[in-house]
C-alpha cells in the first residue's frame, strides 16, 4: 500500500506525523502544497471522502485574513476554489492510503495504519 502525505514541509504537525510514519519504518509520498500545488479535481475528491469542511482550515492565519466577503456563504465549490488558490487554508495533513484518507494529525489514527 502506498501511503501519500499531503501538507507543507514547514508545518510544525507535518513534521510530528511524518516523524511518527518514519518511527514505524511506513514508507511514504510527500506532496508540498507550496512546490507542488494541488488541483481542484484531488481536493473534489477529498472533499467527496470525508467533506470540504474536514479539509478547510478555519483556525488558521490565511483563513482569518480572508475578506469576510471570502469566508461568508461558504460552500464546497468555493472552498475548494479558496484552497487551490491558498493551500495553506487546508487542514494539514492529509494522508491517503489505498480507501483511507485522514485529514489532520491525530498520533491514535497512524498508529492504527502502521498496524
Amino acid at each position: 500500500m502506498t501511503i501519500e502525505i499531503f501538507g507543507i514541509k514547514a508545518c510544525d504537525t507535518m513534521k510530528k506525523a511524518r516523524t511518527l510514519l518514519e518511527a514505524r519504518g511506513l514508507d511514504y509520498v510527500f506532496h508540498d502544497y507550496k512546490v507542488e500545488g494541488v488541483t481542484s479535481e484531488r481536493l473534489a475528491g477529498w472533499a467527496a471522502a470525508v467533506g470540504w469542511e474536514k479539509l478547510l482550515n478555519r483556525a488558521g492565519t490565511t483563513f482569518r485574513k480572508l475578506a469576510e466577503a471570502d469566508r461568508a456563504d461558504l460552500n464546497e465549490a468555493k472552498a475548494i476554489a479558496l484552497m487551490v488558490a491558498q493551500p495553506s487554508m487546508i487542514k494539514r495533513p492529509v494522508l491517503v492510503a489505498g480507501s483511507t484518507i485522514l485529514v489532520g494529525f491525530r498520533p491514535e489514527d497512524y498508529e492504527r495504519l502502521a498496524g
